[in-house]
């Protein structure tokens, strides 16, 4: 019987899908990259078989598109086991919502939403028929803090929250385990985008910063205690708890939200 474990994680050519990639490598778990950016993920999939001799495939597709998923799902069906599915593609946009882009907001829903669910689905059949496995979403500390100029971010990552909590009590005895991951402020390259150009990492506070490895090696850690919901770092779960007092809300915004230029 082989004992290899495999690994199919999105958002993988940076931030915090490439530090699951590189702790999952690490632990000996081949692994499946999928992200848009063929040419990272064949780099970081050439570093990974050389340090830790497994296996590193690699998948470029974009999950925001109807038939990125497509091929996703695709792969998912042909492997005989998948032991972990982190779904961590992602990016957040910045603005009131009514002045949005409407179809970039649409895109956010697909990718953090509609390509999830549908990973999920794919990976589950196996997963329960097994009596083993285990999903990671990557939601964020925002679901559980009402910040103005997120809008669609926070409704996809509440939602992500939700379902993977109900999915969880519906897999109750199945051996396959759902965590929903809600990192907050994390140093990657989200923010270096041009929605963010005005974004300005010195004006939050230092405490609230995390590593994207730190996030995952918490993460990982975690999904082996139980539990679904996970908040990495100690200012973070303070931020969560404070921010479901609705006492507290304006004081979380004003932590957590930069002042824009109309």
């Amino acid at each position: 019987m082989d004992a290899r474990r495999t690994a199919l994680i999105t958002g993988a050519s940076s931030g915090i899908g490439a530090a699951f990639a590189r702790r999952l490598a690490a632990g000996g778990y081949d692994v499946v990259l999928v992200a848009r950016r063929a040419e990272r993920l064949a780099a970081l999939a050439g570093e990974l078989h050389e340090r830790h001799a497994i296996q590193a495939q690699v998948l470029a597709a974009d999950l925001a598109a109807a038939a990125g998923v497509a091929q996703a799902e695709a792969a998912i069906a042909g492997m005989e086991t998948l032991d972990l599915l982190v779904n961590a593609a992602g990016f957040g946009t910045s603005g009131r919502f009514a002045r949005a882009d409407l179809a970039r907001q649409l895109e956010m829903i697909q990718l953090h939403v509609v390509a999830a669910v549908r990973l999920c689905r794919a990976a589950l059949p196996g997963m329960v028929a097994r009596g083993r496995g285990a999903i990671i979403n990557v939601a964020s500390v925002i679901a559980f803090v009402p910040t103005p100029g997120n809008v669609t971010y926070a409704g996809t990552k509440g939602f992500l929250v939700a379902f993977s909590e109900t999915l969880q009590a519906e897999l109750a005895g199945s051996g396959v385990r759902i965590q929903a991951l809600c990192p907050g402020f994390t140093y990657s390259e989200f923010h270096d985008t041009a929605e963010y150009q005005r974004f300005n990492r010195k004006r939050i506070p230092g405490a609230l910063w995390m590593t994207a490895d730190d996030v995952a090696a918490g993460s990982l850690r975690a999904l082996g205690r139980g539990g679904v919901t996970y908040v990495p770092g100690l200012a973070n779960r303070v931020l969560v708890a404070l921010g479901r007092r609705r006492l507290f809300q304006p004081l979380m915004r004003r932590v957590l939200v930069q002042k824009r230029r109309k």
